[in-house]
């Protein structure tokens, strides 16, 4: 409903980056261009700086964002008031989620939301943990969720469960008749791992510190960038792995692979993660409502059973 020159400049602000607005727009960089042309003839003066490849935002164009900013809220409050008072549930959402979140946890968490709002339109980013936050910090995504601790303080993180990751083996190896095992035990086993970036990576090279045990010397075989491939080199002897028990269902049920607790445990959040802006869709607001009770309903998914 606002101003689509005023849209598309709040967007260049936000971001000073055309062609990141551009994409997050799903524009391309000439009409973004066009847009902010508009408006600052509108105006009469410039509203950015544009000096060897930087963008940034003239005294204008800082009176600009603040104003546009508030104009913006104002249209949610508008925009929720009325949906609340008619009970409409509509817009488009895009969620961003890291790899294993995406694979295991949110298919049926969208799906049964869409079921009860099928007119709310939504999207899915994947990428890693290092991806989806940024995807936040760019306004790409309105809500990432991520394997691994977020500690950008520009962004609101909320802890939706709790998540247990093991040790995968093949039923075939010397440790697999173990009732749990420690990191030292597997340590020296040729040891399959995720990418850079990856917040099942993150989360087990802070295991190895906490355990006394150099991540320098690990006996890393392979660097893969998904949970399926990991499962699939493990399943063919190639090293062992530490995964998401939520990952691990199928395998385990067929005897293809074995899972093992390990000692000390090692648990990790899964956590939402979004901008601190004041407004937000009413169906923003359904769709973190919902996920949090999912997440309440389904706390013990992925934990290992006595």
């Amino acid at each position: 409903m606002a101003d689509r020159r005023l849209q598309v400049f709040y967007t260049v602000a936000k971001l000073l980056s055309f062609t990141k607005a551009a994409d997050t727009l799903h524009m391309t960089q000439p009409a973004v261009t066009f847009q902010i042309r508009q408006l600052e003839d509108h105006f009469n003066t410039r509203l950015f700086d544009r000096t060897h490849n930087r963008v940034s935002l003239t005294e204008a164009g800082q009176i600009a964002y603040q104003f546009s900013e508030r104009i913006f809220e104002l249209y949610a409050e508008l925009d929720n008031a009325i949906k609340e008072l008619t009970g409409d549930i509509s817009g488009a959402l895009t969620v961003g989620a890291s790899t294993t979140i995406a694979e295991y946890m949110l298919p049926a968490l969208l799906g049964t939301f869409k079921a009860e709002h099928p007119d709310v339109n939504l999207r899915l980013r994947v990428s890693n943990t290092e991806g989806i936050v940024s995807m936040v910090e760019n306004n790409i995504i309105d809500l990432g969720v991520v394997e691994a601790p977020v500690a950008n303080k520009n962004l609101v993180v909320e802890m939706c469960r709790e998540d247990e990751l093991v040790a995968v083996l093949p039923p075939s190896h010397p440790l697999a008749g173990e009732k749990a095992l420690t990191a030292k035990a597997f340590f020296s086993h040729p040891f399959i791992c995720r990418e850079e970036g990856s917040g099942t990576r993150e989360v087990i090279m802070e295991y190895l510190d906490e355990q006394g045990l150099d991540r320098n010397s690990l006996n890393e075989c392979l660097e893969l960038g998904s949970s399926e491939s990991i499962k699939g080199a493990v399943e063919a002897g190639m090293g062992v792995s530490i995964l998401s028990r939520t990952s691990l269902d199928k395998e385990i049920a067929l005897g293809r692979l074995v899972a093992l607790p390990l000692d000390p445990p090692l648990r990790r959040p899964f956590s939402f993660v979004r901008q601190r802006q004041k407004f937000r869709l009413r169906a923003m607001e359904e769709l973190l409502n919902f996920a949090r009770d999912y997440c309440e309903t389904h706390a013990h998914d992925g934990h290992s059973q006595p």
